[in-house]
């Protein structure tokens, strides 16, 4: 018996729930699969599977048998990518898991690049409401965070911070009025995201792009200020729910910055309130404690850190300052050359 084949074939038999649809995946004939699982319990001397005509369900002793293999194979793959990593193009499949909102607006316009650059490569994407805490299953994780990252049998990378910041289409607040202050919030309609713990109160802070523009200019920096929600005329934990009802006029939101990036650059979305942000939200891209990463999980993680700088800053808001500062002296610079 080749005890390590017949160990890939019972992790797979577990992981499909199925001797037939492991044999599809490894491309062997049901009574192959069925074989090899056998010899292996035969060689054990313990029964790993009890096999019933509708379903398979793990022995206590298949169960601690199939954490070892796991492990095992684990580590196999590890030494082959350590053996190879300086020469083998990286392929394969790697396997993420995002939230709906990052997925949307951020990973389904930079893949496209990192597909160009490696054709073998293959992403399989699980989209879930909240990602907050890694999944073994997975080679990546990318985390949304309010609060620190706490640690953990896992390793993290730090993307990227962003603001949560208050917006709306330029027509509702042409119909409304474009506030000032934050106390000024009051009367409009609002879209914020749902909060679990009940709280009633939004806390807006001074942003610090502005601050700093502020400090600069020797003004006094401005405090937090803690309002009592009104009546919201919608509230809920989907971000991109509340994205487009404000892209339909329905109010004043507050959503990320890599949420609200390209209807910001386009016009679509109006920044209000610009001086001021609700909280930072920190992403990160963080794996299962593995001692060898494959070349495949690599690549995807140094695509990430490349495409939003790996700091602690908010890349987003920085582009769109940016982009706004040098329309605004491109405009400078037309009118002294008019006069």
């Amino acid at each position: 018996m080749d005890q390590l084949r017949a160990m890939r074939v019972y992790a797979k038999v577990v992981d499909e729930g199925s001797f037939t649809k492991a044999a599809d995946k490894l491309d062997l004939a049901p009574a192959v699969v069925t074989r090899l699982v056998a010899e292996l319990e035969e060689h054990l001397g313990v029964r790993l599977l009890n096999r019933t005509t509708r379903s398979l369900a793990l022995t206590q002793a298949g169960e601690r048998y199939l954490e070892r293999v796991q492990r095992i194979l684990a580590d196999i793959e590890d030494a082959e990518t350590a053996a190879n990593l300086e020469t083998a193009e990286p392929r394969g499949v790697v396997r993420v898991l995002a939230s709906p909102a990052f997925t949307v607006h951020q990973l389904a316009k930079h893949l496209p690049r990192l597909r160009a650059q490696y054709p073998k490569l293959t992403i399989e994407l699980t989209v879930q409401n909240s990602v907050e805490a890694v999944d073994d299953s997975h080679d990546i994780s990318i985390l949304t965070l309010k609060q620190p990252l706490q640690t953990g049998n896992f390793v993290a990378r730090l993307l990227a911070h962003s603001e949560m910041i208050t917006c709306a289409t330029p027509a509702y607040l042409d119909r409304c009025g474009r506030p000032s202050d934050p106390k000024e919030l009051f009367g409009h309609e609002w879209l914020l995201p749902f909060s679990p713990d009940g709280n009633k109160q939004t806390t807006f802070e001074p942003c610090p792009l502005r601050s700093a523009i502020h400090r600069a200019a020797g003004e006094k920096g401005r405090k937090p200020v803690t309002l009592e929600q009104p009546p919201m005329a919608l509230s809920t934990a989907h971000w991109d729910t509340l994205y487009h009802a404000a892209l339909a006029d329905m109010g004043i939101t507050a959503l990320p910055s890599f949420v609200v990036e390209d209807a910001l650059r386009g016009g679509r979305i109006e920044r209000v309130l610009p001086e001021w942000r609700v909280m930072t939200t920190s992403i990160y891209a963080a794996m299962p404690t593995r001692m060898h990463i494959p070349a495949r999980t690599r690549v995807f993680l140094d695509f990430l850190v490349e495409t939003y700088g790996g700091v602690a800053r908010d890349p987003w808001l920085r582009s769109i300052e940016a982009a706004a500062q040098a329309a605004n002296d491109e405009g400078v610079l037309a009118r002294v050359g008019s006069d």
